[in-house]
């Protein structure tokens, strides 16, 4: 035995053997750590590219979605929309290339049993557009309540669906009335029934649509407002096709399942399968994953899978061998390299973390400097103001009173040098006519610098502005004011004032308009104006040229009253202007205060100016 020991471990001779399963070790575990690495790294592109898809899934379900409001809204806007107009909406749109998955948008009017008879013998128009003189439901049996699709686009493609009653079916007919009563997004996640795709291909959402102009507080107030609901139908395959063209192996397979969502719960229904024949490998063989999709409160569940196979590349497939020779070669320069990239990557943490410090505290600064220039422009804003009412204040105190008494004077001179005196009285005649002329400068400037009319109100001083308006520029100006009297403050008053005063002279220098409506309401807390016309519009290129802060000054005087400022325009459609400040803590608009030394009371005097 301790012959055997000597020649198993001679002294002489270094025991090569155990370096080698010292190497061929640490070889094999790093081989297992590059296997285990690369099936984690193409795990997680795995679940990236199956997360993009579920987002693009979700981003054209959103779209969809717009487009649905953005019909009801159509719908919405206009007292009564004929077939004709909606065509001209929906050609718009440009659906086939803008949102290739959408099949079509359709309307359909609700309809109860007792008016079922009149509806049909009615005349449905639309015969040059291709839609039928009257229109028959069907199915035809009798029922308390219908939905009847009257309008549809593409129309040639869906022709066979005008009078359909969509709400023949019953969870059709529930999500419809859950639609009707609470306003909001419907959809049953029953598939529609379509020659122009395979069965269960296609599906609808819905919106409903209400009079008008009606209140739609409670739930009574809905149903009497309600007329009918708008929809679009699209295709399920096209959608996820859609997705699923972007990831970057095409073998990955998408099964889309509705699990319901609404009461009672009903079987998972299968939407979607990418690859429905092909025979499913084995589980350890596959990354798969399974995520959540929101489809308006119903619940759909995708499920990714691929082989892994797909997602390793060919040095992915060698790479575990090069890492078992580069361990069992080298492991002390392997450990020494990592040793070197780790101690690296903890410099560059703590200097990213040491930059991020910096960088928040140098945001922090910028924020808190933006925040003193606003209050600094506030301030200066208030003061111009101020500063204006003492100047126009001291010219209609002093040089406006001078001017009357030396009218008054002229005046007297004028009318003793009439018989006795021609020349002088002509000459007295001419100063007079000059003094006149003074004295409506004076008026003007006095009006430039702060109208006296706003003391009587933001009604007066806007009723006011648009008369000078029609006056300066001869186009058609109208105002809506709701008959109802405005109470601000005089800080608000000021600032709607010269929000108007700039956009007026906007249009009057830039929009080539020929229509300017001005509202003005108060409710509900808020003061609102509105100034819109018939113009060339606003461009972006416009509102950020240099030099140019008409617009910028009206967003920011809106701005520091807590308000809110949009400025909308399209080229060739006009321009609107709309503003909303909250008025809650400026309660009543008070009388005028008393008469101070430095404002005596009006005279005669102060009317002539």
């Amino acid at each position: 035995m301790a012959l055997a020991h000597k020649q198993l471990f001679p002294a002489s001779r270094p025991v090569w053997w155990a370096g080698v399963l010292l190497s061929l070790g640490i070889g094999g575990l790093f081989y297992l750590a590059a296997n285990r690495t690369i099936d984690y790294d193409a795990s997680e592109r795995f679940l990236h590219q199956a997360q993009n898809a579920q987002y693009n899934i979700n981003s054209r379900l959103n779209a969809y979605t717009d487009v649905l409001r953005g019909t009801a809204s159509f719908f919405h806007a206009a007292e009564n929309v004929d077939r004709a107009s909606f065509h001209r909406y929906v050609d718009g749109l440009h659906i086939a290339s803008q949102f290739p998955a959408l099949d079509n948008i359709n309307y359909a009017q609700y309809v109860t049993d007792g008016a079922r008879d009149a509806f049909e013998a009615a005349d449905a128009g639309g015969e040059a557009l291709g839609y039928p003189h009257r229109l028959a439901i069907s199915p035809g049996q009798r029922r308390p309540e219908y939905w009847v699709l009257t309008m549809i686009a593409p129309l040639a493609e869906f022709r066979e669906k005008i009078g359909r009653d969509i709400g023949w079916r019953g969870p059709v007919a529930q999500a419809l009335r859950h639609g009707r009563d609470t306003g909001d997004l419907s959809a049953s996640g029953l598939p529609i029934d379509s020659l122009h795709q395979p069965q269960g291909a296609g599906l609808a959402l819905r919106l409903p649509v209400y009079r008008s102009g009606a209140p739609l507080q409670t739930l009574e107030q809905r149903r009497a407002a309600y007329i009918g609901s708008v929809g679009i139908g699209f295709s399920v395959p096209r959608l996820v096709q859609a997705a699923l063209e972007q990831m970057q192996v095409r073998s990955t397979r998408l099964v889309l399942v509705d699990s319901g969502g609404g009461a009672p719960p009903r079987q998972p229904a299968q939407l979607f399968d990418s690859n429905p024949g092909g025979s499913p490998p084995r589980a350890s063989d596959l990354f798969s994953v399974v995520l959540p999709i929101d489809f308006h409160h119903r619940h759909w569940s995708a499920h990714f899978s691929a082989p892994k196979a797909a997602w390793y590349s060919r040095f992915d497939t060698w790479l575990p061998w090069l890492a078992m020779l580069c361990g069992f070669t080298g492991s002390l320069l392997f450990y020494l390299l990592f040793h070197t990239l780790s101690s690296s990557r903890m410099r560059a943490v703590k200097m990213a973390k040491e930059m991020t410090r910096e960088l928040r505290t140098s945001q922090a600064r910028l924020q808190q400097s933006h925040h003193k220039l606003r209050r600094l422009a506030a301030h200066a804003d208030h003061i111009k103001e101020e500063e204006r009412k003492r100047i126009a204040r001291e010219i209609h105190d002093d040089l406006g009173q001078n001017l009357l008494v030396l009218r008054i004077d002229v005046d007297l001179l004028t009318t003793r040098t009439r018989h006795r005196h021609p020349r002088l009285h002509a000459r007295a005649q001419r100063m007079l006519s000059q003094i006149d002329s003074s004295i409506k400068s004076v008026r003007h400037i006095i009006n430039d610098l702060r109208p006296t009319v706003l003391d009587l109100g933001l009604n007066a001083a806007v009723e006011w502005q648009i008369a000078q308006f029609r006056a300066r520029s001869g186009m058609v100006c109208e105002l809506i004011d709701h008959h109802t009297e405005i109470r601000v403050d005089d800080q608000r008053a000021t600032a709607f004032f010269r929000v108007l005063q700039e956009s007026l002279s906007n249009i009057l220098q830039h929009a080539h308009a020929s229509l300017v409506r001005v509202e003005l309401l108060q409710a509900g807390g808020m003061l609102s104006m509105t100034i819109s016309d018939n113009g060339i519009g606003v461009r972006d290129s416009s509102r950020n040229k240099v030099g140019s802060f008409g617009l910028v000054g009206i967003e920011e005087r809106i701005s520091l009253l807590g308000g809110t400022c949009s400025i909308s325009g399209t080229p060739n459609g006009g321009t609107t202007v709309a503003i909303a400040v909250p008025v809650s803590d400026a309660g009543t608009r008070v009388a005028p205060p008393a008469p101070s030394p430095a404002t005596p009371p009006a005279t005669t005097r102060d009317m002539a100016l």
